[in-house]
């Protein structure tokens, strides 16, 4: 699951529409000149504030740097306020039971409010609506399993996107999702202004954290699941009938797998779906080095087991590849930089870099990705981690194109390689 922080950052991605035609080029001129002025009338102001504050610099302390006391007070400022805000945003292992035996400062993932879906929606999955949002790995795995089992129909989607005071934000006069066109937009189910009122709805409130993906039951309003695995073991399971389009025959989570599936997910989603969140958000230097380990210890083990293997169970991608991959997506587009995930970049793992092109080449996990978003929602909204809110540019290695090259993991296959072995005898 993926909170929106309680916390005011520096600068909110809106929705890119795209736009074609002459009126609407028009529109887009004017758009842009307004916004044009805006900027000049706010940088105007900025320059008039940054030179009182030169003025004053130099006035108590002349031409020089800051004095060492000032310096001083300022780092320690600092970092008391930045510890309270990572404490809000990123719950430490001093304040879990469970993490107890982590290193003091270790990020410790809150558990969700809603953690399965009932049985009874597993017979008649009808009424439901989902909300996500992009830049959430969480959110983005229910997405691809969604487009994977062909039920862009059966489950409409709402996309909310970072605001301003740290929630997730509906944008009223935004696109509804249509087709394949997954871009922020109104609240489809029940036309509220921000995912917290949308769980506010249910049958006595809701004070809880408002994260996404949730699965809501549009017709009872009310919350039925906000723990991503369970939501995608369901969409893989249950039955949605006439409204499934071409994704009806795939299972994601074969009987004879499961065991297979659930093994590799015990050991990805402490170490690099959240192991990633644990190098970013840990609040001591032994908390991030015992993190940074189990991240890359892990990394190396899994590059190895692809060596030979085209998927993690097999010849086919099951829910653990789809768990896998939403966070190898984003590894060298944020969590290399932002989240100190340093060691290596994904581009330098030979195997896990061909094994997220060829998942990304299935049609329908490409059309779940949107870079962009991706990169605003992680550098423009988590303030406490890139205070200043500048967003680099794009790794080269993230490019649709690079992602798109041939990746020949299709040798891997067990049926090319008894081929093989049969040609060689």
């Amino acid at each position: 699951m993926w909170p929106a922080a309680s916390l005011l950052p520096i600068a909110t991605p809106q929705p890119r529409t795209r736009l074609s035609g002459g009126s609407r080029h028009r529109t887009s001129q004017r758009r842009r000149c307004s916004t044009l002025t805006v900027l000049s009338s706010s940088s105007s102001s900025s320059d008039a504030k940054e030179d009182l504050v030169i003025a004053a610099g130099r006035l108590l302390w002349g031409r020089g740097l800051p004095p060492q006391t000032l310096v001083s007070a300022v780092r320690s400022g600092w970092s008391a306020a930045w510890h309270l805000m990572m404490r809000q945003l990123a719950p430490s292992s001093s304040s879990s039971a469970a993490a107890a035996a982590s290193p003091p400062g270790s990020y410790a993932r809150p558990t969700s409010s809603f953690p399965s879906v009932p049985a009874s929606y597993r017979r008649n999955p009808k009424n439901l609506h989902l909300y996500v949002a992009l830049p959430c790995p969480w959110a983005h795995r229910v997405l691809v399993v969604r487009a994977l089992k062909g039920l862009r129909s059966a489950l409409p989607v709402s996309i909310a996107a970072p605001g301003l005071d740290g929630s997730w934000l509906f944008h009223p006069r935004g696109p509804s999702v249509v087709g394949e066109d997954l871009s922020p937009g109104p609240d489809g189910a029940n036309a509220r202004r921000t995912l917290r009122e949308v769980y506010g709805l249910r049958r006595g409130g809701y004070d809880g954290r408002s994260t996404v993906p949730m699965l809501w039951d549009a017709e009872r309003k009310e919350v039925v699941c906000n723990e991503s695995y369970a939501i995608i073991e369901f969409l893989n399971s249950a039955d949605f009938g006439d409204e499934v389009h071409g994704g009806s025959g795939l299972d994601l989570c074969p009987s004879e797998l499961k065991n297979e599936i659930d093994d590799w997910n015990r050991v990805i989603y402490p170490n690099v779906n959240n192991g990633v969140y644990r190098c970013g958000f840990a609040q001591s230097q032994e908390a991030y080095d015992a993190a940074v380990n189990g991240l890359f210890n892990t990394l190396d083990m899994i590059e190895s087991h692809l060596s030979s293997s085209r998927y993690l169970c097999g010849d086919a991608p099951t829910l653990a590849d789809v768990c896998l991959f939403t966070t190898l997506i984003r590894f060298d587009l944020v969590y290399n930089v932002l989240f100190k995930c340093t060691k290596k970049k994904l581009l330098e793992y030979p195997n896990l870099y061909g094994y997220t092109c060829d998942m990304y080449q299935i049609a329908e996990v490409a059309s779940t990705c949107n870079f962009e978003a991706i990169m605003d929602g992680y550098y423009c909204t988590l303030f406490p981690l890139n205070p200043g809110g500048i967003r680099p540019v794009m790794p080269s290695a993230c490019n649709h194109d690079l992602l798109s090259k041939p990746h020949y993991r299709e040798a891997l296959s067990s049926s090319v390689k008894q081929s093989i072995h049969a040609s060689e005898t």
